[in-house]
């Protein structure tokens, strides 16, 4: 039998990155022997893998997510419920995408995108990030202060309280222990599932509308506009570039993406299961009340829940407050990485406060800022819930065409670029998300416009536009050298010892004048849409 070869270390760029695997729910020595067959020996391996899957797509279930998917029950009962099927196999696409980015570059998501695309580029995609990434976090804090303010206790206190927890789980200098509180908060999220059989569910019903699309009350803006908000809080950009981060800092290597991908495939049915949950108690909440109907904010939820139990009540409360923290501290830690990523820090969870302190700092001063804007009084908290939802929808198109293009460079993936099958699904869900997110920015600019009217005119420029995309596609890896299938046809063992080499002897990217040009026209795009809604955020916030 042919010997395994040593592992290509290929990019580091930070030496905490190297080293055992080290989870929470179990280790694995980096020297470690072949694998054995088996299945407790895989099972055991799965569950020390386990983790920036499920974190990810739990931490999406945040305060914002909440709100969302409760607005679709109480306002629409289980007919949205289709909507959340659809998304599982966009989540798992994306984020499978990001698991083989950084299992085998061993490098960020914001570093990768300057290193391949220049500054330029980089420094949109970071910015773009770092503001939604903010707005996002006081969100989240918004969430804190609305089950606080139900459960009878002092925003003053609980809101500060999470702050000081957030800093004090990641600052701990121990992955294993951030990983370990990560999954406890996630344990309190369990009470979904007798929330829920206690929310009377009605099981047939929720079949039907899982596989029958239909909209309650027929098809009207607002439920476009819900169902796009349904899209964008489930598929948000910071997960990517949380999971890949998160992936080199567990130090998981090309020999375990198996078990990563079966991590994100979990993380994804869990994230779908918990968003139907929602849905179905806020319809409960509602049903035969005169909230339904009539969504305000998450904590309107509570309070219709409390005309049928206070305990169902509180409970709702307590997952609130439990994913806004999870949500917070996910978000938070994309951001850190992707600043130390930019600046070229040491940002590891391996490593003490006194060995990363600019990493660690940029993550409380993140934290304390957006949890002391949430207790400004008279702070403009819907306005920055409003803006969140739309530029997350205005900005995740972008993410992902260069996560599609990151995915089919040889230089950096090698054997592992897409296949051509998954480059056409991944083009048909970016087109998608472009079309819904200009329904958003138009609709949430110019509430007057006909919704339907523009969906049906945008869904018309999709079936062009998806056939000029795949044909750059197609131009774009044949001048690069990849013209259907992986360059380097190697053999497995080979494959999965295969690392990206350090980023200064990478061949630099040619983009055909017709991709340039139509990245150009994006970023165009882009950055007059987030003017407008600037412009409009500001009118709101004044009145």
């Amino acid at each position: 039998m042919r010997p395994a070869p040593a592992p290509r270390t290929g990019t580091v760029l930070d030496e905490a990155h190297l080293g055992d695997i080290e989870g929470a729910f179990g280790r694995i020595p980096r020297e470690r022997p072949e694998e054995r067959p088996g299945l407790r020996t895989r099972l055991l391996t799965l569950l020390a893998i386990i983790g920036p899957g499920i974190i990810v797509m739990v931490g999406d279930n945040d305060a914002g997510g909440i709100a969302t998917y409760a607005q679709a029950g109480q306002n629409y009962g289980y007919s949205l419920l289709w909507v959340l099927l659809l998304l599982i196999p966009v989540l798992i696409v994306n984020q499978e995408m990001v698991v083989r980015l950084g299992a085998v570059t061993g490098v960020g998501h914001a570093r990768l995108i300057t290193e391949r695309f220049g500054r330029f580029w980089g420094w949109f995609s970071v910015g773009d990030l770092f503001v939604l990434n903010f707005l996002t976090i006081v969100t989240e804090f918004i969430g804190v202060s609305l089950a606080a303010d139900f459960l009878g206790a002092s925003r003053y206190l609980v809101v500060p309280l999470a702050a000081l927890l957030l800093i004090a789980v990641t600052t701990s200098g121990s992955f294993r222990r951030w990983e370990r509180a990560m999954f406890a908060l996630i344990a309190v999220s369990l009470l979904l599932v007798p929330l829920t059989l206690l929310a009377e569910p009605q099981w047939g019903r929720a079949a039907h509308d899982f596989v029958v699309p239909g909209i309650q009350g027929g098809i009207s803006g607002d439920a476009v506009l819900l169902i796009i908000a349904l899209v964008g809080t489930t598929v948000a950009p910071w997960q990517l570039f949380f999971q890949q981060s998160n992936v080199i800092d567990k130090r998981i290597t090309p020999r375990f993406i198996g078990y990563e991908r079966a991590d994100t495939v979990i993380g994804s049915l869990v994230v779908v299961v918990g968003a139907a949950a929602l849905v179905m108690i806020a319809d409960y909440a509602a049903r035969g009340t005169p909230f339904a109907g009539a969504f305000t904010d998450a904590a309107g939820v509570a309070h219709a829940l409390a005309q049928h139990s206070r305990a169902l009540a509180v409970m709702f409360a307590v997952i609130l407050m439990d994913a806004s923290i999870i949500g917070a501290a996910a978000v938070t830690l994309a951001t850190s990485y992707a600043f130390g990523d930019v600046f070229n820090l040491r940002h590891s969870l391996h490593r003490g406060f006194g060995e990363a302190k600019q990493f660690y700092a940029s993550y409380s001063l993140m934290v304390l800022l957006a949890a002391a804007i949430v207790l400004i009084p008279g702070a403009p908290l819907g306005v920055i819930t409003e803006a969140v939802q739309a530029l997350a929808g205005l900005l995740l198109p972008s993410a992902s065409v260069f996560l599609l293009l990151l995915c089919n460079d040889p230089e950096v993936l090698g054997p592992w670029v897409n296949p051509r099958w998954l480059n056409l699904l991944a083009t048909l869900i970016i087109s998608v998300l472009l079309m819904l997110s200009g329904t958003l920015m138009v609709t949430t600019l110019f509430p007057a416009v006909d919704v339907e009217a523009l969906a049906g005119g945008l869904a018309i420029a999709l079936v062009a536009g998806l056939s000029a995309s795949a044909v750059g596609l197609r131009i774009a890896r044949r001048r690069s050298g990849a013209p259907g299938k992986p360059p380097l046809a190697i053999p497995a063992v080979d494959k999965l010892a295969w690392r990206m080499p350090p980023l200064a002897l990478l061949k630099p990217v040619r983009w055909s004048p017709g991709l340039r040009l139509g990245m150009l026209a994006l970023r165009g795009y882009l950055v007059l849409s987030a003017v407008l809604l600037l412009v409009k955020a500001i009118r709101l916030g004044g009145g």
